[in-house]
């Protein structure tokens, strides 16, 4: 039972090319300020440029590129094209049908699964990249001050 990390290493990527204004990332600096494998970036950059999120510039200086404008990039958008598994998984192997709960859990599971997934995906699709950027560049602002304010104390 493994939790993927793609989506919140594909948002952070994101948001990180969003405040290059333009200029292109190679996959080993993203990569350092992921804290993962250039390799690993490499593949999550080529999943979002499929989906129409990212793009890549050729030759020396090159690297990645976000193709859209933050604001034009949901979250949901990203998820979908990074994550395609549901965010709660029903039983691997069909549960014992001679047992009560056995035989109903699947499909009272169904709709309970099927109401969160709609709920996530909603509060997703009403965030966007420039939301995330954003909310960074104003805790990055505040932990600033509070440094600041220990320094000066």
């Amino acid at each position: 039972m493994n939790t993927s990390s793609r989506f919140a290493f594909a948002i952070h990527v994101l948001a990180l090319l969003s405040l290059q204004d333009g200029v292109p990332l190679s996959s080993e600096i993203i990569a350092g300020s992921v804290n993962t494998n250039p390799a690993l970036i490499r593949r999550l950059l080529s999943m979002l440029a499929e989906a129409g999120l990212t793009t890549s510039q050729l030759g020396a200086g090159g690297g990645a590129l976000l193709a859209r404008e933050p604001k034009d990039i949901t979250l949901l958008e990203v998820y979908r094209a990074v994550d395609e598994a549901q965010l709660f998984a029903l039983h691997r192997e069909q549960p014992n049908p001679a047992c009560m709960v056995g035989r109903q859990i699947q499909g009272v599971l169904t709709g309970i699964v099927g109401d969160a997934q709609q709920a996530m995906e909603a509060s997703l699709a009403a965030r966007t990249l420039a939301d995330v950027t954003a909310d960074v560049v104003r805790a990055e602002r505040q932990q600033e001050r509070k440094r600041r304010r220990g320094e000066a104390g």
